[in-house]
């Protein structure tokens, strides 16, 4: 076997990129890479017991010669009499609909045929012909973004890249191939490449890096891509330790629920600031499915944020919000979702006694006597002095100016201020229920009663008020 042939199959089982992989779909471009990685893979498809399938995607940027490519990588598949899907997506609509980069959104496109096409063809993976000489560019363009440490690990031999479809696996083998290599063994074997012209402009990031950055840096030392891809290395054996070391302390600190991530305030301070930070990346990652545009910078802000007062709260990209807490720390894309209790739009005139049901809740009001008052152990039973509150009882959120005078004090305080007090978060204070009779306000449900509505010795006639929530709502 050839000595690059060998090369790439060693990469292969050292990464055991093929395991239960029976069919591989091959992304072809037409370019250098993807057909080096096409012929490669042919020649060792046998020892590696997979069959192939060819991809191809015309972006629809660059007219004829986009055209062009998908005729090369048509006539390239009947040559090796293997089987190709070739399509064309409009990337410009893509990303007018969706914004970001035109090489943002070119990716997009390309991962979503790529994850439709390895369905409908029954492909375990998808093989891309990222090299050496790309994954250098990948963390320079991680490191001018400031992505921290998960960008300096750079590409990975394997990937599960988030598509319209689901997850995609992606495959790489030839990461430890240079650019040159590549285009050395397609002559080498008869095949004369496309070369994609807009390589050549400076208009994007990756290129600019390529034309000029690596060139400069090379300059100072000649080693640059060695030394870069050894501190990769380096970078990914500490995420490692740290994905091992969260994973140890998730069920203790955080709790998740849907579109949600709750971290106990207490025990997440507790932890060193590179766990914290760890924390926090996967914690978006869950939200978010990626953490496609979260930089350094995003969760610096975040940790700043960690001794600000309750209330404060820091928005990220794609909607995403980080909210402090009186006992914990919220990272959510629903604040509706955040709160135990339903929604309360409006307010609702109770039935006394009787039952009252409005959406998400119904209210028990019933006569009890003092003997059988007995002892609360749910927040949301009251009782009440009958003939101090009345029959004219309604529900109703909470207003700017309301004010009640909390059980145990002789001094009116602010419902608002009432709630900041007993550590009612922010997010919930809308849809606590407020009780009213037509004089005052006699209960914040689930907290405290007025206290000149309290029962006594005097009491004749004991009011029961039980809220009940309708948790299919």
């Amino acid at each position: 076997m050839e000595s690059l042939e060998l090369r790439v199959l060693q990469f292969i089982r050292n990464n055991s990129l093929l395991v239960d992989t029976g069919k591989l779909l091959v992304a072809v471009s037409g370019g250098p890479d993807s057909v080096c990685l096409l012929l490669l893979l042919m020649k060792l498809r046998d020892e590696l017991g997979i069959d192939l399938y060819i991809a191809h995607l015309n972006h629809k940027l660059r007219d004829k010669e986009s055209e062009n490519d998908a005729e090369y990588v048509s006539k390239l598949g009947q040559k090796l009499a293997l089987p190709v899907t070739i399509d064309k997506r409009n990337v410009v609509e893509y990303r007018m609909k969706h914004g970001g980069t035109l090489e943002e959104a070119a990716r997009e496109v390309r991962y979503d045929f790529l994850a439709e096409t390895a369905k409908s063809v029954g492909a375990d993976a998808v093989a891309v012909g990222h090299t050496r000489d790309d994954n250098i560019e990948t963390i320079l363009m991680h490191l001018i973004r400031g992505t921290g440490t998960r960008g300096l690990r750079g590409l990975q031999p394997i990937t599960r890249l988030n598509s319209s479809l689901g997850t995609v696996k992606v495959l790489r083998p030839l990461l430890e191939m240079d650019r040159d290599e590549t285009m050395d063994f397609c002559r080498a074997n008869g095949y004369e490449p496309r070369i994609d012209s807009s390589n050549q402009s400076l208009a994007p990031l990756r290129n600019r890096i390529r034309h000029q950055l690596i060139p400069l840096l090379k300059d100072y030392n000649r080693q640059f891509g060695e030394a870069l891809l050894r501190n990769a290395r380096i970078a990914g054996d500490e995420l490692d330790f740290l994905d091992a070391a969260a994973g140890e302390l998730w069920e203790r600190v955080v709790e998740t629920r849907k579109n949600t991530v709750i971290l106990d305030k207490k025990g997440f301070l507790g932890l060193l600031p590179a766990l914290q930070r760890h924390l926090l990346r996967q914690s978006i990652e869950i939200i978010s499915g990626s953490l496609k545009d979260i930089e350094v910078r995003h969760i610096e802000l975040i940790m700043d944020a960690l001794d600000l007062q309750a209330g404060k709260r820091i928005t990220l990209p794609e909607g995403l919000l980080f909210i402090v807490e009186y006992d914990r720390f919220l990272l959510t894309r629903e604040l509706a979702s955040l709160s135990s209790l339903p929604p309360l739009d409006s307010e609702h005139v109770l039935n006394v006694p009787g039952q009252t049901e409005f959406p998400g809740w119904r209210v028990s009001a019933d006569f009890v006597s003092l003997e059988k008052m007995g002892d609360i152990d749910n927040n949301f039973i009251a009782y009440f002095d009958y003939d101090k509150v009345g029959n004219e009882l309604t529900v109703r959120p909470r207003k700017t100016a309301d004010r009640f005078f909390p059980l145990g004090m002789s001094q009116p305080k602010k419902v608002g201020v009432y709630m900041i007090d007993v550590k009612i978060p922010r997010t919930w204070r809308k849809r606590v229920p407020v009780v009213c009779s037509p004089q005052q306000i006699i209960w914040i449900a689930g907290y405290r009663i007025d206290d000149r509505v309290k029962v006594t010795d005097d009491t004749r006639q004991v009011l029961r008020l039980e809220f009940i929530q309708d948790h299919d709502f």
